[in-house]
């Protein structure tokens, strides 16, 4: 199954758990309008006006049940649910981040240089640039349990959180396995699933919180009024039914919720699998969890809440684990080292992983990268990366872990620092030509800290490989992304300013700013993409027509090019739209519409794009790094080259 197969799976499995929620709900209106009623019959019998708020005749059940009384419960059970989720998909709307304060987290510095936070960074931004995502922001779990998470709507807002006893207690390749099965559930499409059954469930359970309020108060009202202790114990009981319909009604979620989390639970193992090619290594952190006394255990008092969300279970679940949101570990381990011998290791809290004295990224060679250091792009390594999509392989992070150490210490300092990764955004846009007006804009509005950086770090930007910078940028992501308000506003004028500073932007400045805003502007919730390609001819065409006339020198070639990625498109009457008619606006409004492509029809956008701008039979690696950021923006994850 590949990358789109996956979103489009996670698409089927929303449209169940809404219809299973839907009844659920269903469900609950009916018992509670059936509950309510039969209380107030019997408040009528008990004080003499039986039948005062249900009609006559017919059977009793169906008296109960037609009557305007039973529609009004119903209308309020409703809306008491859907509220419910309302506000809980609000209060989440701020996406991962927002999960990872709930749980306490605390955000690390990408600059930290603390031995086990920084081998925990690095393998995040290994796995990052290797599946071509931006590098998520990493939060740290104040728990002993050995544990994980990632949250978010999209790639682009997530997160990745991690326990102390996750960072302190597992090998470098027992974290390497648990960040790849977290990055599984990124790429799959598993974290807006997950935020969602955080909503419903939540709705559901709003009833019986109304219960649990309407028993207090009627229990607190009665201790001060004896004279209405017939009223306080109707209300006492109208609150004890709501509680015992809340909680029925999450007990059934909690299943649902266990059964898919479960299978998404497998799927995520057999992935970090996949991804490094190392089974001993999510193995081993498996059976840290069963031999270690606090296990994967979670103790914040919402962490019900997101226990699907977790590595492992990190809830003690009565029922024998009936409802437990994971499988059990000796499953789970059996199925990735069907060898193991069923013992776990005794883990105690003095037991460390190895971290190595060194970061990790220091020593690594710079020759190791011929290959991408190659002038051109071969046809079948773009193949291969389109192949490779959302599933990353062991040489995509051994070649990642390349590409930053090739990358020179001080860059890679400076990436992880805000103010620093801020002055080399800036270089990486500073052109020859025209520096000494660019050079003057920054003087003029940029903080002076950030200038006199971006100063100092000129030449080493400049002299940087192609084939890094966009790494660079990556790397970078984490630390633009703790700006403030003021100085992201500050940071994204200066950015359009030094692309327009020779009055026209050309594709691949495009390129880089789209990178940047996708990662940093905040933007509403993303919505699943339903429109079929065929309705799309006129973005498609304003997209190849700028690709075609970016990536050729003659207007033969562009032409040419353009004719055949439209063919492939089913487009072929449409023609070449001229410099004259295209604009950076232009292309920014068919992204957008593009954005609301079937994931299932991505792959021919994308092959007609790579048909498009390797026409002339080469592939300049600026000309690879705009269909990466085009595929971006169209949130398909494009892994670097090998």
């Amino acid at each position: 199954m590949n990358f789109f197969e996956h979103q489009d799976q996670a698409r089927r499995y929303t449209r169940r758990l809404l219809l299973l929620f839907a009844l659920a709900v269903i469900s609950l209106i009916t018992i509670t309008t059936l509950f309510v009623a039969v209380l107030l019959w019997f408040s009528d019998a008990y004080t003499g006006q039986a039948g005062s708020h249900i009609s006559s005749g017919g059977p009793l059940l169906w008296q109960l049940l037609n009557t305007k009384l039973a529609l009004s419960v119903a209308a309020v059970v409703l809306t008491v649910v859907a509220m419910g989720s309302l506000y809980k998909w609000i209060q989440l709307s701020g996406g991962g981040e927002r999960v990872a304060a709930s749980l306490g987290g605390r955000r690390l510095q990408p600059s930290s240089e603390e031995p086990s936070e920084r081998q925990l960074l690095n393998v995040v931004e290994e796995m990052a640039i290797a599946s071509g995502t931006p590098v998520p922001p990493v939060y740290l779990l104040e728990e002993s349990g050995i544990n994980a998470f990632a949250a978010g709507d999209s790639i682009d807002d997530a997160v990745i959180g991690v326990t102390r006893g996750c960072m302190e207690l597992l090998s470098r390749d027992e974290l390497q396995g648990v960040i790849a099965h977290e990055f599984s559930h990124i790429l799959h499409g598993d974290m807006r699933i997950n935020l969602r059954l955080i909503g419903v469930l939540h709705g559901i359970l709003v009833i019986g919180l109304i219960g649990s309020m309407l028993m207090r108060g009627g229990f607190y009202s009665s201790g001060y009024n004896r004279r209405n202790n017939r009223d306080n114990g109707g209300i006492v009981m109208l609150g004890l039914g709501l509680v015992v319909i809340g909680y029925c009604g999450t007990f059934f979620g909690k299943l649902i919720k266990s059964a898919v989390s479960r299978q998404r639970e497998f799927l995520a193992d057999a992935s970090a699998v996949q991804y490094t090619r190392n089974p001993p290594g999510i193995s081993g952190a498996l059976q840290k969890i069963g031999g270690y006394s606090q296990g994967a255990l979670i103790h914040r008092a919402n962490a019900e809440e997101f226990s699907h969300m977790f590595f492992g279970d990190g809830l003690s679940t009565a029922f024998g684990g009936w409802l437990a949101t994971h499988p059990p570990l000796e499953e789970r381990i059996r199925r990735v080292t069907p060898e193991w011998n069923g013992r776990f290791p005794l883990i105690q809290r003095s037991t460390r992983g190895t971290v190595p004295s060194m970061a990790d990224h220091k020593g690594a060679p710079v020759a190791a990268m011929a290959p991408a250091a190659a002038a051109t792009i071969t046809t079948a390594a773009t193949d291969a990366s389109l192949q490779h999509m959302g599933q990353p392989t062991p040489e995509h992070l051994a070649h990642a872990a390349q590409l930053i150490a090739a990358i020179p210490l001080n860059l890679q300092q400076a990436a992880r620092e805000p103010f620093a990764a801020r002055a080399l955004i800036y270089n990486l846009l500073i052109q020859p030509e025209h520096q000494q007006a660019q050079w003057q804009r920054l003087q003029e509005r940029a903080h002076p800290a950030v200038f006199k950086l971006a100063r100092e770090l000129h030449t080493s930007v400049t002299s940087l490989p192609q084939q890094q910078r966009l790494p660079l940028v990556e790397l970078a992501m984490p630390a633009l992304k703790q700006l403030s308000p003021t100085q992201y506003q500050v940071f994204r004028d200066n950015v359009i300013a030094l692309i327009k500073t020779d009055s026209r932007v050309d594709v691949f400045e495009w390129a880089l700013y789209r990178l940047l805003m996708n990662a940093l502007q905040p933007r509403s919730a993303a919505t699943d993409g339903t429109v079929k390609l065929r309705h799309l001819a006129v973005p498609c065409q304003q997209l190849l027509s700028t690709l075609a006339t970016a990536g050729h020198d003659t207007e033969a070639a562009g032409l040419g090019a353009y004719r055949q990625a439209m063919a492939e498109l089913g487009f072929a009457n449409l023609p070449l739209l001229g410099d004259g008619q295209l604009s950076l606006p232009m292309l920014d409004s068919a992204i957008q519409q593009l954005q609301q492509l079937h994931p299932l029809q991505k792959p021919t956008l994308l092959k007609a794009m790579l048909t498009c701008i390797r026409h002339d039979g080469q592939i300049a690696p600026q000309e690879y790094e705009l269909f990466r950021a085009v595929a971006d923006c169209l949130h398909c994850p494009i892994p670097p080259l090998l």
